[in-house]
């Protein structure tokens, strides 16, 4: 049995545009993993599109649920912290791998540290 056909017509418009939105700006973080060329582009488009798509697809479920229950819904916004918490980290961490990867393996198209070793100070006296 479904409910929705209890949903209002706004709600249900509101709800669809939400949920397609999120979906297509998903669908264009996974594209951007595809099209870049470097693992340093490519970790960042779908983290976006993961956060941002997500955001999208959970107001959606927000709207509907909450209409069709005549009260808030906040299981979502929970939902919504952790990936927006996560989804960062996990970026960070992959990349700051892939870069000590990349520096141990000497690959030239990575950067330099940014705080290269120095030999200490020699003694003024």
């Amino acid at each position: 049995m479904t409910a929705a056909p209890d949903l209002p017509a706004w709600a249900a418009l509101l709800v669809a545009f939400l949920v397609v939105a999120g979906a297509a700006i998903t669908l264009i973080g996974s594209a951007g993993l595809w099209r870049l060329d470097s693992f340093y582009a490519r970790v960042h488009a779908p983290t976006l599109g993961a956060t941002l798509g997500t955001g999208g697809i959970l107001v959606g479920s927000m709207v509907c649920f909450s209409v069709l229950e005549s009260r808030f819904v906040l299981h979502e916004i929970l939902i919504a912290v952790f990936i927006t918490v996560t989804t960062p980290i996990t970026l960070m961490l992959l990349s700051r791998a892939a870069l000590y990867r990349d520096r141990v393996e000497e690959n030239p198209e990575v950067p330099a540290s940014a705080f290269p070793e120095t030999e200490p100070p020699s003694d003024p006296r």
